[in-house]
């Protein structure tokens, strides 16, 4: 099995990320893993408040509905693969489609961009792009 270039752990470079509408998150560091079950990503950022939080799923790309715990948003995710370096997920909450995340990891493996798109619980659309640097 060839490892996903996602596999690491990736800082959240707050002046090279857009958070739309805002606030920006003060901190954000992202885990991925890799096993026979798939991949897992654990998550922990800080808000512009100051709030932490913390969320955790496992995916494969096989056209299933998976788990994402932590996210006041979503409460499942499906995963596509698009090609070696390039993911698309659908988020979901309670059933209904609420956003999407584009994941890219550059040609030369140090940078992820993840773009996300939707609404939030409180009817907010949001339209972030992120960018991490590997650790």
């Amino acid at each position: 099995m060839a490892a996903d270039p996602v596999v690491g752990t990736w800082k959240l470079d707050v002046a090279k990320s857009k958070f739309s509408p805002g606030p920006a998150l003060k901190s954000a560091t992202r885990v991925y893993t890799e096993s026979a079950d798939g991949v897992a990503l654990d998550g922990k950022s800080v808000g512009a408040g100051g709030k932490e939080a913390s969320m955790h799923t496992a995916y494969k790309a096989d056209g299933k509905s998976y788990p994402v715990t932590g996210n006041s948003d979503a409460d499942s995710l499906t995963a596509k693969s698009v090609n070696a370096r390039t993911w698309d997920f659908t988020l979901t909450k309670a059933g209904k489609v609420v956003g999407t995340v584009h994941r890219v990891v550059s040609a030369d493996g140090k940078t992820l961009t993840v773009k996300n798109k939707g609404t939030h619980n409180d009817g907010v659309a949001y339209d972030d792009s992120l960018v991490f640097t590997r650790q």
